[in-house]
């Protein structure tokens, strides 16, 4: 079988070859009906591929999941939509957002729960920012893309100093579920 994505150069780590493979040959057949097997957007967005030498580069996969992400919830919005109507979709977004404005309102440093002492978190600041830039987004239109959601990179930092990053991680993956309803 012929790569699917340029390696990564040298010996740099990419993700697993196969792995890649399996993944985006079992994405096509569901999505283009050739099996009966269910993959929501949420499978894309939270796939996970091990680290291996020459393996795949991250970027172009990285690329084609938010590609993939992207068409899963067209296809997903165009079924709902035919069943229940375009303004129920739209309500369906809203609601989801919704959701989301309790923790964008709350002061920074106070929108998750601290990392327990001598703990791993998210740094603080950089969290606090990207959130900011989401309720800018929903409160006033400003530019943000589901890519650039899906590929933030927060410092870990530890104990007080960090968020606890699983409350983070759930956050982050319900605004990037809306931004991509959105888009």
């Amino acid at each position: 079988m012929a790569d699917l994505f340029r390696r990564a150069r040298g010996n740099s780590r990419g993700y697993d070859v196969d792995e890649v493979n399996a993944f985006f040959a079992r994405a096509q057949a569901v999505y283009e009906g050739k099996s009966s097997e269910r993959m929501t957007p949420e499978d894309v967005r939270t796939v996970s591929f091990s680290q291996v030498r020459h393996g795949y580069d991250e970027s172009g996969v990285d690329g084609a999941l938010d590609r993939l992400d992207a068409a899963f919830t067209r296809k997903e919005r165009a079924g709902f939509i035919e069943r229940n109507g375009q303004q129920a979709w739209l309500d369906r977004v809203v609601e989801r957002a919704t959701t989301l404005y309790d923790r964008l309102s709350r002061p920074a440093g106070e929108k998750f729960a601290s990392a327990a002492t001598g703990k791993p978190g998210y740094d603080k600041h950089q969290v606090d920012l990207l959130c900011q830039r989401l309720a800018d987004y929903f409160n006033n239109g400003k530019a943000l893309t589901s890519s650039e959601v899906r590929h933030s990179v927060f410092a870990v930092t530890r104990g007080k100093k960090g968020y606890e990053m699983a409350s983070v991680d759930a956050f982050m993956d319900r605004a990037l579920e809306v931004l991509v309803a959105a888009e």
